[in-house]
């Protein structure tokens, strides 16, 4: 099913009002990503990146192609690991903060 306008609208909306709801979107994106559910953790960045700094703005700040950018965190979308980790890094630093993994061990 398609995500309607409105829902997108409300997202970037809270986005914009709520930077725990922000933090937890990334977060949530990285996670996805980390655990391998590739497409949804690029479609969570997907929908981060056109709540914040939208796609125009990161393609300029990092060369890259907005187009290719969309297509990259599209469905269909296979980015390579060392321009999902250089937009992850570009991310981080625009909202100014830092992701850390930590390993443990299940008891």
């Amino acid at each position: 099913m398609a995500i309607t306008r409105d829902f997108k609208k409300t997202v970037k909306e809270r986005v914009a009002k709520d930077p725990a709801f922000r933090d937890a979107l990334f977060r949530e994106g990285i996670e996805s990503l980390l655990a391998g559910d590739v497409d949804t953790g690029k479609m969570i960045l997907r929908d981060y990146i056109k709540a914040t700094i939208g796609f125009e703005a990161l393609g300029t700040s990092i060369e890259k192609s907005p187009k290719s950018l969309m297509r990259m965190f599209g469905p269909k979308g296979n980015p390579q690991a060392s321009n999902l980790f250089e937009i992850i890094a570009h991310l981080q630093k625009l909202e100014g903060v830092e992701i850390k993994v930590r390993m443990r061990r299940p008891a």
